[in-house]
């Protein structure tokens, strides 16, 4: 099974892309989820001021056995953690989506669909992480996408990038 890794920081569309894709048919996961994702000590304080000391991580058992599926198609998975890392080697590609700081702003203090980034910590940190993670990403990405255009501009262009992509 090929796999598509769609990362980005909050509020950049992730959640969305992934959600469309599977109602297009697609297999589609999205991992900033607590079936996929855990909170844990961190020993450096932790990135989250809603969750002080402690880490939004992939469940590694879990998304080791999702990646390990060998069916004919495309896996399309979404989210960013900070160990993600240790699985980049099982995707064909990652595409990173990315927007404005304003429109960062904007999509986190008015989205229905998930709690964070409502509070002015969390705002703040996500827009720090902005500026020192989405460059590592970004370093990491196969393709980069506005997460700002239409919806259906992006994810037409992802399965292209899928159907192009490797593995």
């Amino acid at each position: 099974m090929k796999r598509i890794l769609v990362t980005g920081m909050s509020g950049v569309g992730k959640s969305t892309v992934v959600a469309r894709l599977a109602e297009l048919g697609h297999r589609a996961v999205d991992l900033d989820s607590d079936s996929w994702s855990e909170w844990v000590d961190s020993a450096d304080g932790g990135p989250s001021p809603s969750e002080p000391g402690r880490d939004w991580v992939w469940r590694a058992d879990r998304v080791k056995e999702l990646l390990a599926d060998e069916r004919d198609g495309v896996l399309f998975v979404s989210g960013c953690a900070s160990n993600m890392g240790q699985f980049r080697d099982r995707f064909a590609g990652v595409v990173l989506l990315s927007v404005t700081a304003e429109v960062m702003a904007e999509r986190l203090s008015h989205r229905t669909t998930n709690v964070y980034g409502k509070q002015p910590g969390e705002l703040a940190r996500s827009l720090e992480f902005k500026e020192t993670v989405e460059p590592l990403l970004r370093d990491g990405a196969d393709l980069e996408l506005d997460g700002a255009a239409p919806l259906a501009d992006v994810v037409a262009r992802i399965e292209r990038f899928a159907a192009e992509s490797g593995r």
